[in-house]
């Protein structure tokens, strides 16, 4: 385990510290799912392939979102992430990577998987990831200044909130943030009826445990909001939600009797 520093980032020299003479394999997200906070894939590539450790990269959140990082052996990602169908995922394995499936094989995919694929699916997950590779980078672009309008207002907006993250070094549609003296599920719930999804707790959780990302950073943990913006978000439903959330706060703040803090 590589820990992460208070934007949720690994350090490349740490990661090579920890891999050892028996390590089978290494892996790293590309971004983070929670914050948004993009990884050093690249140098932790350049140090896994000195020490002969292959590097598995989970994409799941950049695919489609931003360029694909260079060095890994293998690569996992969604289809759905992509505007796919859901139940398909993503593997690819670089020529020249030594690959076993952990599954019985047969002679289905050269032995990759058993049994015979769902062909509709596959296609319909490539046709999606093209579809959205045309058009990535100026969705990219108009996305990530949204949530750079989202990261900005917020403190000036909402007092005691911690907005989370690489600032510059992220993904261009998510952004989270934490409010003191604020259950985070209340908040969620509130936004809910404001007409706005959001999550809270732990990203890759049902429950609302306390979010083990935010954790790691040494972040305030409790009252935590992520906001990940569909592709057609528009600048209205932003500047709405940035009205909308204050007053919320603060009358989830006055119910907590914490108005006076």
């Amino acid at each position: 385990l590589v820990p992460v520093d208070g934007s949720g980032r690994v350090d490349p020299a740490q990661f090579s510290a920890a891999l050892r003479p028996d390590t089978a394999i290494a892996s790293l997200q590309s971004a983070n799912h929670e914050v948004g906070t993009t990884q050093p894939v690249d140098e932790v590539a350049a140090a896994c392939a000195t020490a002969g450790v292959p590097l598995h990269v989970d994409a799941a959140q950049s695919l489609g979102r931003t360029d694909l990082p260079g060095g890994w052996s293998l690569l996992s990602a969604s289809a759905r992430k992509c505007g796919g169908p859901t139940g398909v995922g993503i593997l690819v394995v670089r020529r020249g990577t030594r690959w076993r499936a952990p599954t019985p094989e047969d002679d289905h995919e050269s032995g990759r998987m058993p049994g015979p694929v769902a062909l509709p699916l596959v296609v319909a997950a490539a046709a999606s990831l093209r579809a959205r590779e045309t058009e990535r980078r100026d969705e990219a672009e108009r996305l990530s200044a949204l949530v750079e309008r989202i990261r900005t207002e917020l403190p000036r907006r909402v007092p005691d909130i911690e907005v989370l993250g690489d600032p510059e070094r992220r993904l261009p549609h998510i952004v989270a943030f934490s409010c003191l003296y604020v259950a985070g599920e209340a908040l969620a719930g509130e936004l809910d009826r404001a007409g706005f999804a959001v999550s809270s707790g732990s990203s890759c959780s049902s429950s609302l445990t306390p979010s083990h990302v935010l954790e790691a950073m040494g972040a305030l943990t409790h009252g935590n909001v992520r906001v990940s913006l569909p592709p057609e978000a528009e600048p209205a439903a932003v500047e709405r939600f940035l009205d909308v959330l204050p007053p919320i706060v603060e009358r989830l703040r006055r119910l907590a009797g914490a108005e006076s803090l």
